[in-house]
């Protein structure tokens, strides 16, 4: 670890790993990160458990980039040999519930951060957010103070991805879908039965193809994943539910993927939320400009982070493998977080030059 900074990082994400922090409990998590600033003295905001710090020459005339990883972690499965509340550094990995999703990342930004933080003449302000409720979409996570922390100009969400940059990030949708019919015996001709509208619906669903295409994330993709109807064998059902999966790509807005399934389907669809955005950024942008002048990696992100809540552009990139996260035995090394540290340094550095 060549950087005060990057060291500093490591104690505070082995300190977070050993501080139970699933999602809706992330209140001593949040206390750890704080009382990390607070030792610094960097003056820190918080709402909930978030908690946001500026730059020391913070500017209000200067456009903001957005520094932001969670604190949350999904609840530890069975599968667990070590324990996942105790950090524990074997050769060069770094065992831990949350190592990989996304602590590494969020002290790499913290690192950062602490790197730029007394730098003066800087042509943009730097805001950190270290937010809750990530893993489950929640509102009370990065959604709940977007409208506190003042006008953003582009955002950098950290999670694993190798420190390729994700420059897209599909969306989600959750349709409940009903298809309704008449019920009648089953011995007679009477009757519409709901399951035979909704197979045509579903015919449709399976088949139809969305006109626009992403360049990073390819098609819309809609799954049916769970059906129900009837109550009684001999009874035809008068309705039949059924849920979609939707994942949405920058070609479209959620709202606009719904209309057109509502357009083309006789059942009944209701979204549960069109919250979780597509996320994109402009190829041109001077941060994916930065980016490639480092030499780094570009792709569209299957897997959902904030970015689908915040509607500025953004990237997602950061240290550790996607494929770690929500497993056993979750781990990152111990070079992936410094060349994390690194590699954020280098972005921003090239940012302030482009």
């Amino acid at each position: 670890m060549k950087r005060i900074e990057t060291r500093a990082a490591l104690e505070l994400l082995k300190a977070l790993i050993a501080t139970k922090s699933i999602s809706r409990e992330e209140g001593n998590a949040a206390a750890l990160v704080r009382k990390f600033f607070s030792e610094k003295n960097i003056p820190f905001q918080h709402k909930g458990y978030n908690t946001w710090v500026r730059n020391a020459h913070f500017r209000p005339d200067l456009p903001t980039v957005l520094l932001n990883s969670h604190i949350d972690t999904v609840k530890p499965n069975e599968g667990w040999v070590r324990n996942p509340f105790q950090p524990l550094v074997e050769g060069e990995k770094l065992y831990g519930l949350g190592s990989n999703d996304a602590g590494g990342a969020l002290v790499a930004l913290i690192a950062a951060f602490l790197h730029f933080y007394q730098r003066k003449n800087l042509p943009f302000n730097l805001l950190l957010a270290a937010t809750a409720e990530e893993e489950i979409s929640g509102k009370n996570g990065i959604a709940a103070i977007l409208p506190e922390i003042g006008e953003i100009a582009v955002a950098i969400v950290g999670e694993p991805t190798e420190m390729a940059l994700a420059v897209a990030e599909k969306g989600l949708m959750v349709l409940d879908c009903t298809a309704f019919g008449e019920s009648g015996h089953a011995a007679r001709d009477e009757g519409e039965n709901a399951i035979y509208r909704a197979m045509k619906d579903i015919d449709w669903l399976q088949n139809y193809q969305f006109q626009r295409v992403s360049k990073f994330l390819g098609m819309v993709k809609m799954s049916v994943t769970m059906i129900e109807a009837g109550y009684q064998h001999n009874v035809v059902p008068d309705r039949c539910k059924y849920v979609i999966d939707v994942r949405t790509t920058d070609a479209y807005r959620n709202e606009d993927v719904l209309r057109i399934i509502q357009r083309h389907v006789k059942s009944e669809v209701q979204a549960r939320s069109t919250r979780l955005q597509p996320s994109g950024i402009d190829p041109d942008h001077p941060l994916v400009l930065a980016a490639s002048e480092l030499g780094l990696k570009t792709f569209g992100s299957p897997t959902l982070s904030d970015q689908a809540l915040i509607s500025v552009p953004s990237v997602k990139i950061g240290p550790g493998k996607s494929e770690r996260s929500h497993r056993p035995d979750e781990y990152i090394t111990l070079p992936e977080i410094e060349e994390g540290v690194d590699i954020y340094i280098n972005l921003l550095e090239a940012l302030q030059k482009g």
